[in-house]
């Protein structure tokens, strides 16, 4: 099967709306944004409480020496 320049060619809607030149990342970060959009149920969870889920707060963060050895 062989693909003509034409089949490839963006459609006047597609150049109208802005997205005739799509590269496949852009197609995969728009596909991306799509499904957050529809997913996205609006709640959010607060970084306090994501700390105090781990048995911290950012006080005890703060305190918590730097590893070294991540540095190396």
């Amino acid at each position: 099967m062989s693909v003509t320049p034409d089949a490839c060619a963006p459609t006047a809607e597609a150049e109208e709306r802005g997205v005739a030149r799509l590269t496949a990342d852009d197609s995969r970060d728009l596909a991306l944004v799509l499904a957050r959009s529809v997913t996205d149920t609006g709640g959010r969870i607060s970084f306090d409480d994501v700390l105090a889920a781990f048995g911290h707060t950012r006080d005890s963060l703060a305190s918590v020496e730097d590893d070294e050895s991540f540095n190396s």
